[in-house]
């Protein structure tokens, strides 16, 4: 068994809607079509009848902030061994299409809260951060790179401080990118992974948990 998941652990999957994915509101245990539901059928050929459950409470439109106001009923309630966290593009987004920033320092702020929070709730749970990505897919996003950046590096530290896995997702898509794959094969709009970029996250995520490394110094 994983050291990391083990039988009958309850894993968690939140964020915005690239975790949302277009999961179910009436079914708690739809996944919807992204990469938590790609996980939950990788984990179950590596380690078929661990009795794992997965589940999958990601909102579209989320900020770190909206993480943080749903924290009772979404984490705190469901009582998961290990909970996996993407957040942060949307808290660049509504900058660049609704003029309603968020500063990297609240940014870090209420993810910060977050993360303590479930630090002193649910102390022996296994935190997996997976940072906020960028593709080059949409030129007329370039410039969202000056607020996604800060933020990007805010995750990393928090990671440092809070996580027991980290994905540096921004970097492993431009990795892929640097080796020959089409940004635009990855994601259209350079934001929602197509479903090769949410195999690729799926992927990741399962490697990182199967071999067990922590958040790498950065």
């Amino acid at each position: 068994m994983n050291r990391y998941v083990g039988e009958k652990s309850r894993v968690l999957f939140q964020g915005d809607s690239i975790t949302d994915c277009g999961r179910s509101r009436t079914d708690g245990n739809d996944l919807g079509e992204g990469y938590p539901a790609r996980i939950a059928g990788l984990w179950q050929n590596l380690f078929p009848g661990s009795g794992a459950t997965f589940l999958n409470r990601g909102v579209s439109g989320d900020r770190a902030k909206n993480l943080l106001e749903r924290y009772d009923a979404d984490f705190k309630a469901l009582k998961p061994d290990l909970v996996s966290i993407l957040i942060g593009i949307n808290d660049t987004w509504r900058r660049y299409d609704s003029n309603d920033p968020t500063s990297v320092e609240t940014y870090e702020k209420n993810y910060r809260t977050l993360l303590e929070n479930l630090k002193r709730d649910l102390p022996r749970a296994v935190i997996v951060i997976i940072e906020p990505f960028l593709l080059n897919s949409d030129p007329a996003k370039a410039l969202w790179r000056e607020d996604l950046d800060p933020k990007i590096q805010a995750a990393r530290q928090l990671a440092k401080e809070f996580a027991d896995i980290f994905i540096p997702m921004d970097g492993i898509f431009a990795r892929y990118a640097v080796g020959g794959l089409r940004e635009t094969d990855m994601s259209a709009d350079g934001v929602h992974p197509t479903p090769c970029g949410h195999g690729i996250i799926a992927a990741e995520w399962v490697k990182a948990l199967d071999i067990g490394f922590s958040a790498p110094a950065l």
